[in-house]
């Protein structure tokens, strides 16, 4: 059996590796057949942040996590690691001001920070960085030998340095865009009427978006795959479309894009988008896979269900595509159980706009503040008239086999007055609602009592209460 080529640019060259395994991972392609050993493994799960490289050119170009990234998904694209950067003998600004700056002591999580630190300067264009900027670009970046305050001081210095000599543009390369796009080893398709034949001939194939869930499956679980769809080059999925009542965001698109789009119209997204896990894992991760994969401690869905999103299931039937729509909430049956058909797909999320009247409350618990699960996730999203709850959804994760909308909390909100004693009522009926389990992450009566201490929070926020969380003190 032959397995499709892949065809990449990697220090300034097109390299093609044959019979490359579907459920090869990008860091082994890097370490082992490109001998690009300074990119390096350190826990295999994206956590880290050790094998962090830069995918694509110019615009398009952004941080992944190489260990839970499947090879062929950089196919016709360019890789970029630590040891590029340097050129003729002169250091990279990245890489000269993380020497001066002593930002380095054992160095294996060097390589790392380097590339995330190489995506700000290409994002800053010249510019200097806050110490704030930096701090978010190094969120997916984990050190513990030099620590954090060198790193930094590197980022905000890297600016002072002469520029890199830019590097000349590689031209298309005939093996790249020659693959054929529908291989079911490993398939690229382009296009919604490639993508859903495909599937329909292909029920069983693993799709694959950004990896970052289902990478983990590869490096932890060992799990082979046959035969693999890759959604992510789909030009459809990769839109975000505005209509006058609401937005549909394609399966595609980033969980970075797409918390940007929806922090466009409801600022207090954008803090909560900031814990959903670190820059890499938000760039390479899209919306349609954190919510088709439908892990119940997700950060996307308990938000999206609070604004009452619908997903759009599309298949190819009758030599023509069709589609429903499935409120989010209703489309989790069990523990990675979906309403899916075999022959199905999640294409798009349709989240409506805001309405005035609109008050929206996110928290997300978590071990650490960045880069970290959550023990337990909340999002409260009321419509008030004057002090009562015209409408409310609430969307919970953590506490059940799915994420959830907790319909009887809602139910007791509903139509009342939001004071201490609806406060009080909700809270009650909030930590009887669902029956958590204890994990590594938190046991099942501290879930309830978060349960019950974040709604207050809500509701102390709604009062204009300031300093009701640690985020406030900043």
């Amino acid at each position: 059996m032959t397995l499709p080529k892949i065809e990449l640019i990697h220090r300034g060259r097109w390299k093609t590796l044959a019979n490359v395994p579907p459920a090869r991972t990008l860091l082994d392609l890097l370490r082992e057949d490109l001998r690009a050993t300074d990119t390096k493994e350190g826990c295999a799960s994206g956590d880290c942040g050790a094998c962090t490289v830069v995918l694509g050119q110019g615009e398009q170009a952004h941080t992944v996590n190489s260990c839970i990234r499947m090879a062929h998904s950089a196919h016709g694209l360019q890789v970029t690691t630590a040891s590029d950067l340097s050129a003729n003998g002169q250091l990279h600004p990245v890489q000269q001001a993380l020497l001066d700056h002593h930002g380095s002591q054992c160095g294996f999580c060097t390589p790392g920070f380097v590339m995330s630190l190489f995506d700000l300067y290409n994002r800053a264009q010249g510019k200097a960085v806050s110490r704030e900027e930096a701090m978010e670009a190094i969120s997916g970046n984990l050190c513990r030998c030099t620590g954090y305050r060198p790193i930094l001081d590197a980022a905000m210095a890297m600016h002072l340095y002469p520029p890199p000599q830019a590097a000349q543009p590689l031209p298309a390369s005939a093996a790249a865009t020659n693959r054929d796009p529908l291989d079911p080893h490993y398939a690229l398709p382009t296009a919604l009427r490639q993508l859903l034949p495909l599937r329909a001939r292909f029920p069983k194939a693993q799709i694959m978006a950004g990896g970052t869930d289902a990478g983990l499956w590869v490096t932890q679980l060992h799990r082979q795959f046959e035969q693999v769809i890759d959604i992510t080059r789909v030009a459809e999925l990769k839109r975000i479309e505005q209509y006058p009542h609401h937005m549909a965001i394609g399966a595609a698109v980033s969980i970075h894009a797409a918390f940007a789009a929806l922090a466009q119209r409801r600022s207090e997204v954008a803090h909560f988008a900031h814990r959903f896990a670190g820059r890499p894992v938000r760039q390479s991760g899209t919306l349609g896979g954190n919510v088709a994969n439908g892990s119940p401690i997700g950060d996307t869905m308990p938000l999206l269900i609070a604004l009452g999103a619908q997903v759009v299931l599309m298949a190819w039937r009758g030599g023509r595509m069709v589609h429903r729509h499935v409120a989010l909430e209703d489309y989790y049956l069990g523990y990675r159980k979906t309403v899916l058909a075999p022959d199905e797909l999640l294409c798009w999320i349709v989240v409506p706009h805001p309405e005035p009247q609109e008050h929206l409350h996110c928290f997300k618990v978590s071990k650490r503040v960045e880069d970290d699960i959550s023990s337990v996730c909340l999002v409260l999203n009321m419509h008030m008239d004057a002090q009562r709850v015209s409408e409310v959804r609430l969307g919970v994760g953590g506490v059940a086999a799915t994420p959830v909308r907790a319909l009887r909390t809602e139910a007791v909100l509903r139509g009342q007055s939001f004071n201490a004693d609806t406060l009080s009522k909700a809270q009650d009926t909030l930590s009887r609602e669902f029956n958590p389990i204890s994990d590594m992450r938190a046991s099942a009566d501290y879930r309830r009592l978060l349960l019950r201490n974040l709604l207050k929070r809500a509701w102390l926020q709604q009062q204009g209460q300031g300093l009701v969380q640690l985020e406030d003190l900043s």
